[in-house]
């Protein structure tokens, strides 16, 4: 699946994605994105990581000083400008998040939501590391995946996707517990709350991990 964003699902196929998504999928996206502004201040500078076409990052520009967006599709990125346009103090830049150009404890928060951990099908302990790295003391880093319990309404927005032909067709027998395949490569899967923990400690640092909406699970870390 590496690459399968970059390559297949950029711009505006990704912004036809989020279009697309039923009643109960736009609600659990509000739901990441009320839970990420809580966290927000006037005097931050934020950075998202996996910011696509400037989604979520739209909605952060306007409550922090400075709002930051990384993404690998140089696509995606060219079509966030204009997507961006009006929306606060904003800069986005082509960039892997597990190699990221930023200095050492630069942002106040550090964010990757819509289950972005699985799907830039990195190192997840590096993907860590780097969010820390680039995050002040005191600052916040943020990661969410799906809830188990929302499956059902998860499977349907992908399928309603692949209907339409953003993803491949999906295949009925390798998707199962909480694995989402498809026949053209694209692969799906989520992380659960243990996972997380042991992410943080790998970095030696605890987490807390809080359901939203029932249906995501936050990983936030306080960066000492």
């Amino acid at each position: 699946m590496k690459g399968y964003y970059k390559k297949k699902l950029s711009a505006d196929r990704l912004l036809a994605c989020y279009e697309i998504a039923p009643p109960r999928v736009k609600a659990h996206l509000e739901a990441e994105i009320s839970f990420v502004l809580q966290r927000t201040s006037p005097s931050q500078t934020a950075l998202e990581l996996g910011c696509g076409y400037g989604r979520v990052l739209k909605r952060v520009a306007g409550n922090v000083g400075l709002a930051f967006g990384i993404d690998t599709s140089l696509e995606s990125v060219r079509f966030g400008q204009e997507f961006l346009r009006g929306s606060g103090h904003f800069c986005l830049l082509q960039m892997d998040a597990v190699r990221m150009g930023f200095a050492d404890r630069k942002f106040d928060l550090t964010f990757c939501i819509q289950n972005g951990i699985c799907a830039f099908a990195v190192d997840r302990e590096e993907l860590f590391g780097e969010a820390l790295r680039v995050t002040r003391s005191g600052g916040t880093v943020l990661f969410s995946t799906y809830s188990p319990r929302f499956w059902k309404d998860r499977l349907e927005w992908f399928e309603i996707q692949a209907a339409r032909g953003l993803l491949g067709e999906i295949d009925r027998e390798a998707t199962r517990e909480g694995v989402i395949v498809c026949r053209d490569g694209f692969r799906a899967t989520t992380v659960d709350a243990d996972e997380l923990q042991e992410l943080s400690a790998s970095q030696g640092l605890n987490s807390r991990i809080i359901e939203v909406d029932g249906s995501s699970l936050f990983c936030e870390i306080a960066v000492p």
